[in-house]
């Protein structure tokens, strides 16, 4: 990862992001259930695919495919290009006769996608939390690549998408994190380490809110379905700054994760290409979030805006 060294790659996949980006691997299968693919992937500056919920299984992975935490889980490929995303996903995808979840969907070649063609919207601002004027600009550069391409691009706002990050937010708790204390006894882990911000007085909800809860995030999700009748893809943010700075604080880190926790709750696929870079040297990603089981469109707008926009540059070391 290029920088001072006072910027941290924050999420479960971190450490994979920064081993690939820094040349020491050429790939590696990361986990997302809220970021833990694509932030890496954009503080990095290389490239993250999280596939379409039900597309890879989940087993033997923590957390495991079991509930409602596991219904966001995603795991997928990082890599430095995108072409690398592409080759990896056929070798990882399909049913395991384990995970109970995963289906037998045909996948799709990125080569085969005319980008001549692609209906695309894309917004800057998703309401919540305003970007850096660069993270702005290289969404714009991104969605100026693709309608350079060909693609007929829209710059509108989907519904829903700030409800949706907040119900995730809400709903991750609702049990008052038992979930999570479950997952830390059946792993034999002894304290709560960083999670003891989490566990300490977090209170479950009636289950009459849970159920609630649920059926609103069916609306919020079929309303972007419904958003999505006439989309191809939706080009955005992957965070509304580059690297997160080793002293922020928790509140400096929910705030980021709006732009991506909304894809977990939809489960749609997203793919992080590097298109831009900070006055500081840091590299910014975008998001390209597709309909359901359409990775070969998200990755092969990827490509497009890596061959126009330079993607995964060697680090100055």
């Amino acid at each position: 990862m290029s920088g001072t060294g006072t910027t941290t790659c924050r999420s479960s996949s971190g450490g994979a992001a920064a081993i690939v980006a820094a040349g020491e691997s050429p790939l590696d299968i990361g986990s997302d259930s809220g970021d833990s693919i694509r932030h890496p992937a954009h503080v990095c500056g290389g490239a993250g695919l999280k596939p379409t919920q039900g597309r890879v299984p989940r087993t033997g992975h923590t957390p495991s495919y079991r509930g409602i935490v596991g219904s966001w889980t995603q795991l997928g490929p990082i890599a430095r290009a995108v072409d690398d995303l592409a080759l990896v996903l056929p070798i990882i995808a399909g049913p395991d006769g384990e995970d109970p979840h995963v289906a037998p969907v045909a996948l799709r070649e990125p080569r085969d996608v005319s980008i001549p063609g692609l209906s695309v919207v894309f917004f800057t601002d998703n309401g919540v939390h305003t970007p850096t004027p660069e993270t702005i600009e290289t969404v714009r550069a991104a969605a100026r690549a693709l309608a350079d391409a060909g693609a007929h691009v829209d710059e509108r706002l989907p519904p829903g998408l700030d409800e949706a990050a907040e119900l995730w937010s809400r709903l991750v708790r609702a049990d008052g994190y038992a979930w999570l204390r479950r997952l830390l006894e059946e792993a034999g882990t002894e304290g709560e380490g960083t999670y003891s911000s989490w566990l300490s007085g977090e209170k479950p909800i009636p289950a009459i809110e849970l159920t609630a809860m649920l059926e609103r995030v069916d609306d919020v999700r079929s309303g972007l379905l419904r958003f999505m009748r006439d989309v191809d893809l939706i080009v955005c943010p992957v965070m509304p700054q580059p690297a997160v700075p080793h002293a922020g604080t928790r509140s400096d880190l929910d705030v980021i994760d709006t732009y991506s926790e909304t894809h977990n709750i939809t489960g749609w696929p997203a793919v992080v290409v590097r298109a831009g870079t900070s006055p500081e040297g840091l590299p910014i990603g975008v998001q390209l979030v597709a309909q359901p089981w359409r990775e070969d469109v998200a990755l092969a707008a990827a490509k497009s805006i890596e061959t126009a926009l330079g993607g995964w540059q060697r680090p100055p070391l």
